[in-house]
């Protein structure tokens, strides 16, 4: 019973600060979106870690516990995905972060001077190649 309520327990914990916003918003109260946005990754995220670790017990604490061993269901199999998830997710908000900021400065760097195209273009690529590395990270982690 508890596997099938922990699923739903996670899509509640994930919707109730937006719609705590959405409320607000349409009072007309004020309210910070950067701590609702907060609240709402924080939460996220702790349930994501949670639905790891305690979905595969859960798993085998309902059915033969021999049998969910012999098909992976293990606590070490669930920090594994979140192991792979991390540098992936980690790397991409970098990526994120390191393009905008080298985009914005390359627009203006070729607003004035045309030549400097090229060299823009590198800065914005380098930016891009740390998501590659953290997704190669994840691949390591996942075939190790």
């Amino acid at each position: 019973m508890l596997l099938y309520l922990l699923p739903l327990f996670a899509l509640a914990m994930i919707i109730v600060p937006l719609v705590a916003a959405i409320r607000k918003a349409h009072a007309g109260i004020a309210f910070s979106r950067k701590k609702t946005i907060l609240l709402n990754g924080g939460l996220f995220m702790g349930t994501m870690i949670l639905m790891t670790i305690f979905l595969p017990i859960l798993a085998a604490a309902e059915g033969d516990p021999e049998a969910a061993a012999a098909a992976g269901k293990t606590v070490g199999d669930g920090m594994k995905y979140l192991a792979a998830a991390l540098p992936t997710g980690l790397a991409t908000i970098g990526t994120g972060i390191a393009v905008g900021n080298a985009a914005s400065a390359a627009i203006g760097a070729v607003s004035e001077d045309e030549k400097t195209f090229s060299k823009a273009l590198i800065f914005v690529a380098l930016g891009e190649g740390v998501a590659i590395y953290g997704l190669l990270v994840s691949i390591l982690i996942l075939n190790g």
